[in-house]
């Protein structure tokens, strides 16, 4: 979910466009036992079972606020502040975020972040983050889990968990991304396509990514797809958003409204200490 402009990849394995390198990953190649997840020496740190929902505008003492800390919206529906029964519900242990249109006909949608980038939130340096849920169907919807990186002096990190395009079900996408502050140094975006043979928008699934200091690696329901180094610029605090966006350059015109994108919870683990 980049910061500043939507990038969209094509087909193509590696392009150079505007001074930043964009790349498709290789499939990720390992035997069955490594690539299952392996949670036993991990615990977690931080959870939302969605029972009850904290959230406001901009903090600072909710667990989620509703916006980009960076004032950043994107995509074609505006992420607007929380208010009675939209864009957030929660409904025995289930979180919905819902996009529709408003009496004006214009698109609102909701964005939750778990950091406000002033120290306030939860934010960790590796571990296992992990979301499960049920993303909408229709062509337009464009939901995400991701994460960000606390550091802002010179470069912001970003890990795209899952990206999602309603018109391709079942697809989805992960990236990284480095962002440079001075808008002039060299900038990363690498991403991988991941084919399943299943609608994603039939059940919940889970998306996760672990960041260890050598490696990392995403997951799909437990089953690594992707792994690669972890650059150096991956260790600093990350934080959790997840949201339901619009467009990313594809026709919302026939788009569902409302679409709804359910959120079972949102994970976070460390390795156990000793």
């Amino acid at each position: 979910m980049p910061i500043f402009r939507s990038l969209r990849l094509t087909t193509s394995f590696a392009l150079l466009t505007f001074g930043a390198l964009a790349v498709f990953g290789p499939r990720f190649a390992a035997d069955a036992e490594e690539q299952k997840l392996d949670l036993s020496g991990y615990e977690v740190t931080f959870a939302d079972e969605f029972d009850t929902l904290d959230v406001s505008a901009w903090g600072p003492h909710t667990r989620w606020i509703a916006h980009t800390p960076w004032h950043g919206d994107f995509g074609d529906a505006q992420f607007v502040d929380p208010r009675p029964g939209f864009p957030f519900t929660v409904e025995d242990g289930m979180l919905t975020i819902t996009a529709a249109r408003n009496e004006n006909g214009k698109w609102e949608a909701g964005l939750l972040s778990g950091h406000d980038l002033k120290g306030n939130g939860f934010a960790q340096t590796y571990g296992y983050f992990e979301v499960r849920a049920k993303l909408p169907a229709g062509e337009g919807v464009w939901p995400a889990f991701w994460l960000m990186g606390t550091e802002r002096s010179k470069y912001a990190v970003e890990v795209d968990v899952m990206e999602f395009y309603g018109h391709e079900p079942t697809k989805f996408q992960s990236y990284y991304h480095l962002w440079q502050m001075d808008g002039k140094s060299p900038e990363k975006h690498i991403g991988h396509m991941q084919q399943t043979d299943i609608d994603l928008t039939k059940d919940f699934h889970r998306f996760g990514v672990m960041i260890e200091k050598d490696k990392t690696t995403f997951y799909l329901d437990g089953v690594a797809y992707w792994s690669f180094d972890t650059p150096p610029e991956f260790e600093q605090p990350l934080f959790p958003l997840v949201n339901l966006a619009l467009g990313s350059g594809f026709s919302v015109e026939n788009t569902p409204d409302p679409s709804k994108l359910l959120v079972d919870y949102v994970r976070i683990y460390a390795r156990k200490q000793g």
